[in-house]
């Protein structure tokens, strides 16, 4: 191969899917000279898989990019067609946001935005080897990019966001090819390189269902599910997006679809032994579904549309790799499928991808310096954990060249820290998935007040705009002067009694305002609030002259107002977490030297050399009696 050396950038970001477009725009953003580069820029932010960002836990991330100044949150919302609030009828801390997406134009928005970014260009190009120099003071390092055409584009920091492209392998039952998703090119040259160059890869897979065409559908037979009445925007930019434009629709699987399932399971790729990756654990297929649980009767199924100038419906719940005649026969073994007919058949791929453990939580690699990975090279899986990780990356990547600190927000911070240090301090051994459970602190991470923990931070590192900023301002002291009148502004008993026998309060009522904040007799509205019969609404009841309050304002201070005791809880847990988070390790500790550390302990902690104490306690095979070994070494340490 011939090469020739072309432009040299600060950036380069090798993939233009969820990841790839967010460390671009991040990096471009903050100023630094950025390259993307996709296999095609038809796959620019595409959606191989669910047509829809956010869902539980993930709504949380997406909330969060927005809030830091990332793309996908403006994008959904520009491009939505149904949004629906997840566990609305739960207590806040796991309300997530789900949104079904115009998949054409997300792609096209997207790729718009990455064309006009100032300081990016986007380009159509394969990459197949990195440049990698020996440098005597830090070992390895990055130093750019060759393509497919020969060209070489050098880098001072590279970020690799190659999603499920790479050695990317397609099954239909005993049927296989390379392939990335959606019939796309898979990148096989690059992971024959980064294997030849010491990095130890391995294979995980995913699926996804069929889709078909809606006017085949017999949508008598199938339940409705609109969207929310009242939208609430991904983005704290946007106070209106609009109305929902399109419905969804439930349907079952039955004993008829579990028998032909169940007679041709060996014709699977997985179950006929054709492949060798790990697959994700709450994501399962339909023959995973049919095989692990024989006594269901049924599995719901979720069918959404795929867009407003296309028929196609995505079949949720239904991913396989069943031969194309026996999908047809169970699919139409399902009411209200009867008819359908298919535009594209269900299959799984399987793709290379690292151990995140060989990464920091800026992640950078641990031995190579300068390069970054994110999304699902890291072994994650969905749009929105690359998304995620694809912002941190590139933050870090400009952050790097500037010789500043690394952004790594922790667990008590952002569902953001919960992933990555889930990924860097305790591994994946199948494709990660993040779920409102895995956070400690889920009631201060709510997805409503992600701008008032991460927008200051974006604004610090000139990623947030001003604008943005500005907006976090006017929300933040829009929210403190509500809940201020609210506590300063009182009622009667008498009205008090009145207004919960109005909402029908029962039992609570023979206890009165007994514990309410009282001034002369009288109750707070923000006491009365307290209650959990009480809703900020229906308090207007009583508030005669309330002024005009944002959306925004309203909802933070009933929130604040109402689970303050529990907000305070878990602060103080915070308190104690960070105490441990900020006890730092210094780097050159020989953990094999400490006396009463066990050697599988010090083992892990010489691998993964962690930041601090926090972080060392949350390795597996790390034990609280190896804390206490650490944390007296470090006493004498600070002693000396």
């Amino acid at each position: 191969m011939s090469l020739c050396e072309m432009k040299q950038y600060d950036v380069i970001v090798v993939g233009a899917g969820h990841a790839g477009c967010e460390a671009g725009l991040a990096a471009a953003r903050m100023g630094k000279e950025t390259l993307v580069l996709t296999i095609s820029l038809e796959a620019v932010a595409m959606m191989p898989c669910n047509p829809s960002i956010g869902g539980t836990g993930k709504g949380q991330l997406v909330k969060e990019i927005d809030a830091l100044g990332g793309e996908m949150g403006l994008n959904i919302d520009k491009t939505f067609i149904q949004s629906r609030m997840l566990n609305a009828a739960k207590g806040p801390a796991v309300h997530s946001p789900r949104a079904q997406a115009d998949k054409q134009r997300y792609h096209e928005e997207m790729k718009h935005t990455l064309e006009k970014q100032e300081n990016l260009d986007l380009r159509q190009g394969e990459a197949v080897d990195l440049l990698i120099e020996e440098d005597a003071k830090v070992g390895r390092r990055v130093a750019g990019v060759i393509l497919k055409s020969g060209a070489v584009y050098k880098g001072k920091t590279v970020v690799l966001a190659t999603g499920t492209y790479l050695n990317g392998c397609v099954h239909v039952s005993d049927s296989s090819w390379s392939g990335g998703p959606s019939g796309m090119t898979a990148s096989l040259a690059l992971a024959e390189k980064l294997t030849e160059k010491g990095f130890a890869l391995r294979k995980f897979k995913t699926g996804t269902p069929a889709r078909v065409l809606a006017y085949t559908l017999d949508y008598s037979k199938l339940q409705e599910q609109k969207g929310d009445d009242e939208i609430v925007p991904f983005s704290f930019m946007n106070d209106d997006v609009g109305g929902n434009r399109r419905s969804c629709h439930l349907t079952w699987t039955n004993a008829e679809a579990h028998r032909i399932v169940a007679e041709n399971i060996e014709k699977t790729a997985p179950y006929g032994g054709h492949t060798t990756g790990v697959g994700p654990r709450y994501c399962l297929s339909i023959e995973d579904k049919v095989s692990r649980f024989p006594d269901r009767e049924r599995h719901q199924l979720f069918l959404e549309p795929e867009g407003l100038s296309t028929e196609e419906v995505y079949i949720q719940g239904m991913s396989t790799s069943l031969p194309e005649d026996i999908q047809v026969a169970f699919y139409r073994s399902i009411e209200g499928l009867e008819n359908a007919a298919f535009s594209r058949y269900a299959y799984s791929i399987e793709y290379d991808c690292l151990d995140p453990l060989s990464l920091s939580g800026s992640l950078e690699h641990r031995e190579v310096e300068n390069l970054f990975c994110a999304g699902q090279i890291n072994g994650t899986s969905g749009y929105e954990e690359a998304a995620a990780q694809g912002l941190i990356a590139g933050i870090n990547a400009a952050r790097k060249i500037d010789g500043k600190e690394a952004f790594v927000p922790d667990r008590s911070e952002a569902y953001i820290g919960v992933l990555i240090d889930d990924l860097v301090t305790k591994g994946t051994d199948e494709p990660y998935r993040i779920m409102t459970s895995r956070a400690e602190f889920r009631l201060i991470l709510r997805q409503d007040n992600a701008d008032l923990r991460l927008t200051e931070k974006g604004y610090r590192l000139g990623l947030a705009t001003r604008e943005r900023y500005e907006r976090y301002l006017e929300n933040k002291r829009g929210t403190e002067r509500e809940m201020k009148r609210l506590e300063t502004t009182f009622v009667t008993a008498q009205a008090a009694e009145r207004f919960l026998e109005q909402i029908d309060s029962r039992s609570e009522n023979e206890s009165g305002n007994a514990g309410a904040r009282k001034q002369g007799g009288k109750t707070s509205l923000a006491q009365l609030l307290k209650r959990p019969e009480v809703t900020y609404d229906n308090l207007a009841a009583l508030d005669e002259n309330r002024p005009t309050v944002s959306r925004y304002a309203r909802r933070q201070a009933e929130i604040q107002i109402k689970y303050e005791g529990y907000i305070d809880k878990q602060n103080k847990r915070i308190e104690q977490f960070k105490k441990l988070e900020n006890k730092r390790i210094p780097s050159d500790v020989d953990y094999e030297q400490l006396r009463g550390l066990r050697l599988e302990a010090a083992q892990k902690l010489n691998d993964l050399r962690p930041k601090s104490v926090g972080q060392a306690s949350r390795i597996s095979g790390v034990s609280p009696a190896d804390i206490n070994v650490l944390l007296i070494h470090l006493t004498r340490m600070d002693g000396k």
